[in-house]
């Protein structure tokens, strides 16, 4: 095979996967999800989208307007409202304001409602950060995994 017909081995380390020719199909398949529309995986944006709703609402609506705490004097403050919020509107709904807003929900894997003890996992590491910036192939963050959950589209 001449190096035109084979991929550059930076291709396949740099690339991904995909770029060495592997299919490991739409994001969800695994979990038997449809590739669009309802009930499929929620992409990036519309994630971050929610995110940012939910923390200007948590911070300025709740904590500054209606608590009246100062948030840079108070960084906790925040973080701790936005817990109680997901805690409460996640374990009962299944959503926040900003993911009912981009149109998304969380979901257990077999498709019901996530219970209460994977909310808390599930929001402490949400806490934390990191691990929802950590995904795999189906674009659930470490937190969603030790949940057993998935943001799917409404």
């Amino acid at each position: 095979m001449s190096s035109k017909q084979q991929p550059r081995w930076t291709q396949t380390w740099l690339g991904g996967v995909r770029s060495a020719g592997i299919d490991l199909g739409y994001p969800g398949e695994r979990l038997g999800l449809p590739e669009e529309g309802s009930g499929s995986v929620a992409r990036f944006g519309r994630r971050i989208g929610a995110i940012l709703i939910d923390w200007l609402i948590c911070t300025w609506a709740i904590a500054r307007g209606l608590l009246g705490i100062d948030p840079t004097r108070a960084p906790w403050a925040p973080v701790l409202i936005l817990a109680v919020e997901y805690l409460l509107l996640v374990g009962t709904m299944g959503m926040t304001f900003g993911m009912r807003l981009m149109g998304i929900r969380v979901a257990a894997l077999d498709g019901g409602a996530p219970r209460f003890v994977p909310v808390l996992v599930r929001t402490f590491l949400l806490c934390l950060a990191v691990p929802a910036l950590i995904w795999d192939r189906d674009q659930r963050g470490l937190h969603d995994r030790a949940a057993n959950t998935v943001v799917v589209r409404l």
